[in-house]
């Protein structure tokens, strides 16, 4: 029942949904006996999306001024009340969504757990909207939205100072509800009868098969007999899901040849029969449309790049899909929505019309996970000389994604290419989702890097500097140097060496002379007394020092530590490089041009650093000490 009367105008946006307008409105008020938290679920495909961003629309004070409030069901309309804090999901971690709730109420948490500290400690509550929980997460199989739901709206929703709406799948929507006292939690799925609005979708066929709102002119569409009818039986055969009266009109005016709108049994009652039915219509095999469309129901992010559509068709079903997507677009047509992607290369991007498509081809397919294995395969096929830097943006971005959910992922996790190319985002959430044991050492390299690179979106080249650093710390050479020698970019430093002893409490560059030759560059590092190889300073055993070569990776054998020279005040103000350090980050500059020619950042804060003259940087955390060659600015060029 929609439980809406003639006396009033439907919102423009929802086209009903009075019963379920009429909860929200109650929770938007705040009373005394309204409930705290609300739960909109309801199958995949129900409408949440469309009633959450309707409600929203009553919610702003913009949008309310462009809607008929006057001629709306008051019971629908909400006070007019400061905006909620809307933190979307979409392609975001759990940790982003938080933050970007922090951010909203410019809270100075710097934990999670302060974060809902601080909201529990407000004086006023504050209302928060976090819609399309299901669409969470850079990598679909990392299992995202089960995340954000435990993670980050079970705590929101146990804080007493927080009036949330959650919009969430069936089985984390029961989850979330089931750990909140009674009567502070409300669930509305849109599936069952009392929120359920079949007059709504009779009225949304009926308006999508009218010329006048851009249908077609068609025999069934321009005959308002005819159309009335139409609509009624697709709305009637829909049951609960607007999703079903989407794709039954899409069908029918995409390809309205040999469609007879007095047959009911052309009209699908599901996502499953709206595939199956129209390919029928067309004389197609259903199979062949469901091949076509799996690579879509298995892509990541906002779809794949038209050009590899048949490549990893034909992939999936293991033969050429060429013929069918020759002959066939109008057979896919109506469940594929394209989407033109930002920037100068004018990249089209496909997608399917629904996640619901996307999840009934899934469920059809034999192996979901031998189909994701096949398209790995075809996507490394797709890498020009196996160079990322080379690859479709798709393909090195979202490679990983598929090998996850193929279970490839640890074999793929050997290229220092793919860690330097790949967006950093997607990779650390798809390589987190594996488990630890099965991971590589360069695998936990890049995992135990990726909170940097994640954290300020940094350059490719700074992203190849702090993971060549990185495995020269964690004993893998070898990774270092084809970062370095193999992928052709110009790093602002080279890792000489690394030594993992803890407690460094001061770095200092200096010089060994020698009886002959010139002296030894040498790293003195404070540390703790009785640290292995450290030599006392003095009578006191309070204080030591181990002293290692500047250059080579190696300590420097026995010898006086009173005999080091440091470099003067006089050479170090001559020296072409200086040195600038925050907490957790140290710029190297040139002298002459005041340009920064290295950005160090660390995931521990910096406890010294020292630069020597010819532009060596020591520097030590909590975890070690490393010296780091910097390359000098490149000169200028004469104009």
């Amino acid at each position: 029942m929609t439980g809406s009367t003639e006396d009033y105008a439907p919102h423009p946006h929802t086209g009903g949904r009075t019963a379920a307008l009429r909860a929200l409105a109650v929770w938007r008020t705040a009373a005394p006996d309204a409930p705290r938290v609300v739960v909109l679920t309801g199958s995949s495909g129900s409408g949440r999306s469309r009633l959450v961003t309707g409600f929203l629309m009553l919610c702003d004070a913009e949008f309310r001024g462009r809607l008929p409030l006057d001629e709306m069901d008051p019971s629908t309309v909400p006070p007019e009340l400061p905006a909620p804090a809307v933190p979307a999901p979409d392609g975001l971690t759990a940790a982003q969504v938080l933050w970007l709730l922090a951010d909203h109420y410019e809270l100075k948490a710097t934990s999670t757990e302060e974060v809902f500290a601080e909201l529990a400690a407000l004086d006023e509550p504050v209302t928060v909207v976090v819609p399309d929980v299901d669409r969470a997460g850079p990598v679909r199989a990392a299992g995202e939205p089960a995340r954000l739901v435990r993670e980050v709206l079970a705590p929101l929703a146990a804080t007493g100072t927080v009036r949330l709406l959650a919009e969430v799948d069936r089985p984390l929507a029961a989850e979330l509800a089931a750990g909140l006292p009674p009567g502070s939690v409300q669930v509305i799925d849109l599936d069952e009868p009392q929120w359920a609005d079949p007059e709504a979708l009779v009225l949304h066929a009926q308006a999508a098969l009218n010329p006048a709102f851009g249908a077609p002119e068609l025999p069934f569409t321009v005959d308002p007999a005819a159309r009335l009818a139409l609509g009624a039986a697709i709305g009637r055969r829909a049951g609960t899901s607007p999703l079903v009266v989407q794709l039954a009109v899409h069908c029918a005016l995409m390809a309205p040849e040999g469609f007879d709108p007095a047959d009911e049994s052309h009209l699908p009652a599901s996502v499953g029969e709206a595939l199956d039915l129209h390919a029928r219509r067309l004389g197609a095999d259903p199979q062949t449309l469901r091949l076509m469309l799996a690579p879509l129901a298995l892509a990541e992010a906002d779809g794949i790049p038209v050009h590899l559509w048949t490549r990893l068709a034909s992939a999936v079903a293991g033969q050429d899909m060429s013929r069918a997507f020759a002959d066939g677009m109008l057979l896919a047509g109506p469940f594929v929505q394209p989407e033109e992607q930002e920037g100068d290369d004018g990249r089209t991007l496909l997608r399917l019309l629904h996640p619901a498509v996307g999840a009934e081809i899934r469920a059809g397919l034999p192996s979901v996970r031998a189909a994701q294995t096949q398209i790995a395969m075809a996507l490394l096929e797709a890498v020009p000389d196996q160079d990322w830097s080379k690859a479709d943006p798709y393909v090195r971005d979202h490679i990983a994604g598929h090998t996850l959910e193929a279970g490839l992922l640890p074999q793929l996790l050997t290229d220092p290419g793919l860690f330097v190319h790949a967006d950093p985002v997607s990779l650390r959430a798809a390589v987190e989702a594996v488990p630890t044991g099965e991971l590589g050492a360069p695998a936990r390299t890049y995992l135990r890097t990726a909170p940097l690179l994640t954290r300020t979106q940094v350059s490719v080249v700074l992203r190849a500097a702090l993971l060549e650093t990185a495995f020269v710390e964690d004993g893998l050479p070898e990774y270092a140097d084809a970062i370095r020698g193999r992928l052709g970019l110009d790093l602002p430093w080279q890792t000489l060496w690394s030594l993992p002893v803890p407690g460094v409490s001061a770095v200092t560059v200096g010089s060994l002379p020698r009886p002959e030759g010139a002296p030894t560059p040498v790293a003195v590092l404070a540390v703790p007394a009785g640290t292995p190889g450290a030599r006392p300073l003095g009578e006191s055993d309070s204080s030591a020092v181990l002293v290692h070569h500047l250059v080579q990776p190696d300590e420097v054998g026995d010898l006086d530590p009173g005999q080091i020279l440091r470099p003067s005040e006089e050479e170090r103000a001559a020296a072409p490089l200086g040195l600038s350090r925050g907490a957790d980050y140290l710029r190297v500059w040139d002298r002459a041009s005041q340009e920064v020619v290295a950005a160090l950042i660390s995931d521990t804060p910096f406890t010294a650093a020292d630069l020597s003259p010819d532009g060596i940087l020591v520097v030590s955390t909590e975890r070690g000490a490393k010296a780091l060659r910097i390359r000098p600015a490149a000169p200028a060029i004469a104009s």
